[in-house]
């Protein structure tokens, strides 16, 4: 079997042929020539798009799914499956530690008439509220939280309630973990992050087991006009050839980023789920084939987690995760999320390991000196 890796090289490329380029260049159109009935694939650029349709092509061959459908944003796509996928008197389950801003579009649901149940994602408690469920939402490893569920047990237990599973997948990216393979019906991500990895794209997309689920998700996409720029999906493409060499560098230097963290006095709950005793190790060496890049923890304070990221000079901070930069922010300055004051997101990047530990050192005491006095 081709490894991940170098389906991330190939995937979705066109046959080559004498003097064409490895990867064709973005088709900017939002006119094609159509004479007579509608019919073929592109019609007009609100509905489908040569470059959409390469990098849909490659996302399904590293997602393992049936289609991929492309958004303009990580959060289109959510939209398009909680919303999409979904009528008045459904019921849907939430995880009640994911991204606020899918807890947010829980309660747009809500309005529409809809009942939304929350619970969190350790311990795979969700199974708890399945019954009469139409839509199961799971984020695994959870952002910021970094907790895991069981995507298996979990989609087994959905589908005898009748229910659709879907699994935000953002953090692991299809190299580290491929829900429809677990059981997923749908596999949701933002593809500004990891996946693409240079902090310069906003972009999202849904890889779906079922072609037909597919249809009413690209059928969303069309209505509400969602779509990915021409340029975005090109660039993301061109990214995915360095995927499995980015999350390789980051993977490592996050798990010797939370080895180096627990040796310090003065920084608690260091999470990551390569960590051997970390609570979500058992189910993420079972289901996920990287660990991801990012490792939460957490400083005494807001004041002393604001002192180690000025004093950090690698790392930026910034609101984002899985970018080539190492990336971090104290997550409690913004809203939704149950955390510590001092409670830090930190995603690491491709600097070396040395350099980036030795700053992370640094950083930490200049910020712990001075919470000491």
């Amino acid at each position: 079997m081709t490894s991940d890796g170098t389906q991330a090289v190939h995937a979705g490329l066109a046959e080559p042929g004498r003097g064409t380029p490895f990867l064709g260049g973005p088709v900017f159109a939002s006119t094609f020539h159509l004479s007579g009935e509608p019919s073929g694939p592109y019609q007009y650029g609100r509905f489908a798009n040569p470059t959409w349709v390469a990098l849909e092509g490659a996302l399904g061959t590293l997602e393992d799914a049936a289609e991929v459908v492309t958004f303009a944003s990580g959060m289109a796509a959510v939209s398009a499956v909680l919303l999409g996928l979904t009528s008045p008197g459904d019921t849907v389950v939430l995880p009640s530690d994911g991204y606020p801003a899918t807890r947010t579009l829980g309660d747009h649901l809500t309005a529409r008439g809809a009942t939304v149940r929350h619970a969190p994602t350790a311990g795979d408690a969700q199974a708890d509220v399945l019954a009469g469920a139409r839509l199961v939402w799971l984020e695994t490893p959870s952002n910021p939280g970094l907790d895991v569920c069981d995507i298996t047990h979990l989609a087994e237990r959905a589908h005898a309630e009748g229910a659709l599973v879907a699994v935000d997948n953002t953090l692991a990216t299809p190299l580290g973990q491929r829900p429809l393979a677990l059981g997923a019906d749908l596999s949701v991500a933002s593809g500004s992050k990891a996946l693409t990895g240079h902090s310069d794209i906003l972009l999202g997309y849904v890889a779906c087991a079922d072609p037909e689920v597919a249809d009413r998700v690209r059928a969303w996409r069309t209505l509400t006009g969602g779509v990915p720029g021409p340029m975005e999906a090109w660039l993301a493409h061109r990214s995915l050839a360095t995927l499995h060499l980015r999350l390789a560098r980051q993977a490592d230097n996050a798990l010797a980023l939370a080895r180096l963290l627990r040796t310090r006095a003065g920084v608690t709950d260091v999470r990551h789920p390569a960590l051997p005793d970390d609570p979500s190790y058992p189910v993420a060496a079972r289901q996920m084939r990287r660990p991801g890049c990012v490792v939460a923890f957490t400083l005494p304070d807001a004041a002393t987690a604001d002192r180690f990221l000025r004093a950090a000079r690698l790392v930026a901070e910034a609101t984002s995760f899985g970018g080539t930069h190492s990336i971090a922010e104290r997550r409690g300055r913004w809203p939704g999320d149950d955390i510590p004051p001092g409670f830090v997101r930190f995603s690491t990047g491709c600097e070396d390991t040395e350099d980036l530990l030795a700053d992370v050192a640094q950083a930490l005491d200049a910020a712990l000196a001075d919470d000491a006095h």
